[in-house]
């Protein structure tokens, strides 16, 4: 059994890999091999708007769109001081347009996101990786791989065959086959420890239903941990329980007797679950965040969550996973192509997922440190501004890192989990109880400052190819040259008014913008802007005798605020 490419596990990170790679290159042979028989149970049903381009690029987002999983519009959080519940949405309620299902990967969809169950959502992307002539091999478990070193030589299967392949590709998930065969160490940025455990429930009430299947995911706090509520379908929703591993042992609780007394701490879980049944089969794992030191070697790749897990606080794991194994996909298809330094696409693939994964640890961190038992974590932000070269006392540090400490997720603009920088700010100030004040309202002229910044090649994947493009970097800041940024930095190399700047970047988004969407996009390159200035990439000036722009983050806003109908169903109003 020989292969270009053999991949280890058949989920989410596994069937992007093999797809990708026989989409841009149908003549490579390509082999997934998966332990289990599809359809399966998994956990991590709630998913982040950026996955559904994935699927688009796949060319299966109609598939899993015919599935009629719920269309998540975003979540409603009870989390920081107030017991009051609050919505965060993708976009604004009020403009959420009822269209027939199944729809089309266009218009609003764009900014939107599932809710799925994971054996169907698997299933279709399994199949459609064999549609698309991957070799998938079911029930085929991989019980040992051969090793020289850095290099795989072999997979041996549980039925005594042996598979080679020129590139492996390990998406085994948390159990990582490879990873820990090649002795690949993990690092654990974080104290958090937690575990969960979740049942599913037939004929729940939806909190919030909106148009033809629309809904927000519930995230509740309990002070001693949180309680997730995902409509998967029309009738089926998983609910589950987070913790800390220690209060769950102090507890001498078993799994089901922890979850039990979890639901009937929130009444509003109580609420929606009176006329439901469970299935009365509780499920139970460790979600401990960590990213691996190595994640690419002479022949092997680590994709999915056998290269890193965030905690999912911020429902980043599938994300994570399709992001991730997209580009270890579009990796390997240049490696073939012999065009770039292999060395560099491989060092440039590692660094991309470690920057990435570790963005969401760190603000899951974040989330964490403004609740409940969690507020020691406060000081736990003082070590992670330092690991970014700051030096800041733990408020002042836990200020950075919910207000723009971690805004690279996404080339070219700023956001992490879904929030964008103003949303950012926006739950921050829920947190801490506190305005912030915009940077950028602060002055009027600007000047690029790049004094001391080296420049360096880094890869955008785009249309089935890795292009080099230009990026600063100086210390461990990047300003690259591309999306949002490359605007403004050509803009302001010609403008320092501010007035003149935003004439300038709309002049220049008008070019390839929808003209309903510019002022979204306006709004993004400001931000890409204060994220600039925070950074040291612009200094700025006030002239007296000229305006300011008047910037700010209000309490409530049109995707974060008050939610008032449940408050008022719970009496919080």
């Amino acid at each position: 059994m020989n292969f270009d490419v053999a991949i280890i596990g058949g989920g989410p990170a596994g069937s992007t890999v093999g797809t990708i790679l026989k989409k841009y290159d149908p003549n490579l042979s390509v082999a997934i091999f998966e332990r289990e028989a599809f359809p399966r149970e998994h956990v991590g049903e709630s998913q982040l708007p950026p996955i559904s381009k994935v699927l688009n690029e796949m060319g299966c987002w109609e598939k899993v769109e015919s599935a009629g999983f719920p269309i998540k519009i975003g979540a409603t959080y009870r989390w920081g001081r107030s017991p009051k519940l609050w919505d965060f949405e993708f976009m604004p309620v009020a403009e959420y347009k009822d269209e027939p299902r199944p729809g089309k990967y266009e218009g609003q969809r764009r900014r939107l996101a599932f809710q799925v169950d994971r054996a169907i959502y698997d299933k279709i992307l399994l199949d459609h990786a064999r549609e698309m002539n991957c070799a998938v091999y079911e029930e085929t478990k991989v019980s040992s791989i051969k090793c020289n070193e850095d290099r795989v030589e072999g997979l041996i299967l549980e039925n005594g065959k042996e598979v080679t392949a020129r590139q492996y590709v390990d998406c085994s998930g948390g159990v990582g086959l490879l990873r820990r065969t090649i002795g690949v160490e993990i690092d654990a940025p974080t104290k958090l420890k937690n575990v969960a455990f979740w049942d599913y429930w037939e004929n729940t009430e939806w909190a919030v239903r909106i148009g033809t299947g629309a809904t927000r995911v519930l995230v509740l706090s309990i002070g001693s941990g949180w309680i997730w509520f995902i409509p998967l379908g029309p009738t089926r929703t998983s609910i589950g329980f987070i913790c800390p591993a220690e209060f769950y042992k102090q507890s001498n609780k078993s799994p089901d007797e922890i979850y039990s007394w979890a639901l009937e701490q929130e009444p509003l879980i109580r609420e929606l679950t009176a006329n439901a049944t469970r299935e009365n089969s509780v499920r139970a794992t460790k979600d401990w965040s960590f990213i691996a030191k190595r994640m690419v070697g002479e022949n092997w790749f680590l994709a999915g969550e056998s290269a890193g897990f965030a905690d999912p606080i911020l429902a980043a794991g599938l994300t994570l996973s399709h992001t991730g194994a997209r580009e270890c996909a579009y990796t390997i298809l240049e490696l073939d192509r012999g065009e770039h330094d292999p060395c560099w696409l491989k060092l440039q693939y590692e660094a991309v997922q470690k920057r990435r994964i570790g963005q969401h640890i760190r603000f899951a961190d974040f989330w964490y440190s403004a609740n409940g038992i969690f507020t020691d974590l406060q000081e736990y932000t003082t070590q992670i501004a330092r690991d970014a070269g700051l030096e800041l006392s733990p408020q002042k540090a836990f200020q950075w890192l919910g207000t723009g400490g971690f805004t690279d997720d996404n080339l070219g603009q700023v956001g992490v989990g879904g929030l964008d920088l103003a949303g950012a700010r926006q739950v921050s100030q829920i947190f801490m109880d506190s305005d912030y004040e915009w940077e950028l309202s602060k002055y009027n002229e600007f000047r690029l400052n790049v004094e001391g910044a080296e420049l360096i090649d880094i890869p955008t994947y785009e249309n089935g190819t890795i292009s080099r493009i230009p990026c600063y970097l100086r210390g461990n800041k990047h300003l690259p040259v591309y999306g949002f940024f490359k605007t403004l930095i050509a803009v302001i190399s010609e403008h320092k008014d501010i007035t003149r700047i935003v004439e300038n970047v709309k002049r220049e988004l008008m070019k390839s913008s929808n003209p309903a969407e510019l002022q979204l996009w306006v709004n993004q390159a400001m931000q890409a802007m204060e994220v600039m200035i925070g950074e040291g990439w612009l200094r700025g000036k006030l002239n007296l005798k000229k305006p300011r722009l008047a910037i700010g983050s209000p309490r409530e806003g049109t995707l974060i605020h008050t939610n008032v109908d449940l408050n008022e169903r719970l009496g919080l109003n």
